[in-house]
């Protein structure tokens, strides 16, 4: 648009006739721009009085700088840790106890002092735009706009990399679940057909399952990770409760599934049931030992990433580690005793582990989508990160964190002095909020202020 009204007012326009100075339309560029006439024409001290004001931006923003990093001891807090070689000599468990969750205190502060020192100074920077040359239009936006408001960059090498290092792992995680479960598959299938074994055949239903939950995985993974821009007019704050909704659908599809395991099983221990002794062929014996030591290599490869779906993938291949082993153990020894009902005995029994398992997957699922309370863990890093602040504000009236889907948003509401300036009060608010979605556990932020703790909450209860 800039570059456009450049054109039109250059020197070989038509709209000039050739003559800057001359003709009908004789406006001058600067004239046009800053909304002047031939009547009011550009005054200097206009132009002195931005430098004034630009100075005073600059110089309030060095000293929240000041107040937020520079005055900090960013070592202080390394001085309260206990070593791997110290908590290995304190003989009280209880103690130890108390000292290893007393580092991960301070792993966690030190990534809440990490992220104010990464991002307060660009976030800062960027509060005032300039318009460099008076066109009205600003065209130095700060760090944030260089970025499009992505505070990623502004962390230091070491954290991009692992947030870089933890993405890959669920993307590998994802799609080597997916090879694994089409293999799996298909030999428990093959085996099936050789078998009459009830625990055989709930095996090969958790592997079909296990193949559905890794494609729907797979797909909100993709879903979430696209950026389109008409995604992004559809959903404003991102698609990030797509994995928990597509884990939400899988848990259900499970515990409806097993149902049906559990009444075949009922229904075979029965009086009018079949009490025939189940048996295992040889390749059924192998898918299952294959199972067990491909899905044990996974899950201790899996729950290290902590993240829902790799933790969901992780819960699934514990799951189906103990659900095999049993499902072999049941129909073998079955067949070695020569007992009829230990087969769908155990199948039964499986099912019910099942159905507990997943249940309790499902009910998490629901509650944090209907906004539940943050962990304590979580809200500690958030109020320190509000002490942080703390030399900026007169102090704070409410703070909420709650769960929307598996990431959480935070509410503060600091207080300020009646008679801060707005513009003081807008860059202070503003870069708590950012600092505050620069935690990876938060999806989004939203502070507000008053300047009394005895007023309105700010929301309507009902």
């Amino acid at each position: 648009m800039v570059g456009t009204r450049r054109n039109l007012l250059s020197k070989n326009s038509s709209y000039t006739n050739g003559d800057p100075g001359n003709g009908p339309n004789n406006f001058r560029r600067e004239d046009v721009e800053s909304g002047y006439g031939t009547i009011n024409p550009v005054h200097p001290k206009h132009r002195f009085r931005d430098a004034i004001k630009q100075m005073m931006y600059e110089n309030r923003a060095k000293d929240m700088k000041k107040k937020l990093i520079e005055n900090v001891d960013h070592q202080l807090l390394e001085h309260f840790r206990k070593s791997d070689e110290s908590l290995k000599c304190v003989p009280n468990k209880k103690l130890r106890a108390f000292y290893e969750e007393q580092n991960r205190r301070l792993d966690d502060w030190l990534e809440v002092d990490m992220v104010v020192s990464s991002l307060a100074d660009d976030v800062v920077d960027s509060m005032h735009p300039r318009d460099t040359d008076g066109d009205g239009v600003a065209e130095d936006r700060g760090p944030l706009g260089t970025s499009g408001e992505d505070l990623e960059p502004f962390l230091p090498e070491d954290e991009r990399e692992r947030r870089r290092k933890s993405a890959k792992q669920v993307k590998w995680a994802i799609n080597i679940n997916v090879i694994v479960n089409i293999l799996l598959l298909a030999a428990k299938g093959v085996a099936a057909l050789w078998s009459n074994s009830l625990s055989l055949i709930a095996s090969l239903v958790d592997s079909a399952l296990d193949l559905l939950c890794t494609v729907i995985i797979w797909t909100t993974n993709k879903l979430v990770g696209w950026r389109l821009s008409k995604l992004k007019k559809k959903f404003p704050v991102g698609r990030r409760r797509l994995e928990p909704i597509g884990i939400l659908v899988f848990s259900i599809i499970m515990v409806i599934s097993f149902m049906q395991i559990l009444k075949e099983s009922v229904e075979k221990l029965m009086p009018g049931g079949s009490h025939k002794v189940a048996e295992l062929p040889p390749a059924a014996i192998f898918a299952i030992v294959a199972t067990i030591v491909v899905k044990g290599i996974i899950w201790f490869g899996c729950i290290r990433v902590k993240t829902t779906q790799v933790q969901a993938l992780a819960q699934d291949c514990k799951t189906d580690v103990y659900f095999n082993t049993l499902s072999l153990l049941f129909p073998l020894i079955g067949h070695k005793l020569n007992v009829w009902w230990l087969d769908p005995l155990g199948a039964a029994s499986l099912s019910l582990f099942i159905i507990w398992d997943w249940a309790g997957t499902c009910l998490e699922n629901i509650t944090r989508l209907t906004g539940e309370a943050a962990s304590d863990r979580l809200e500690r890093k958030v109020l320190f990160m509000a002490y942080r602040f703390a030399p900026l504000v007169e102090g704070y009236k409410s703070m909420e964190c709650y769960h929307a889907g598996d990431g959480v948003c935070v509410e503060i509401d600091i207080l300020m002095a009646e008679n801060t300036p707005l513009s003081q009060c807008h860059d202070i608010s503003e870069t708590l909020q950012y600092c505050l979605e620069g935690l990876n556990e938060v999806d989004r932020a939203f502070v507000t202020i008053d300047y009394t703790s005895q007023g309105p909450t700010g929301h309507a209860n009902g």
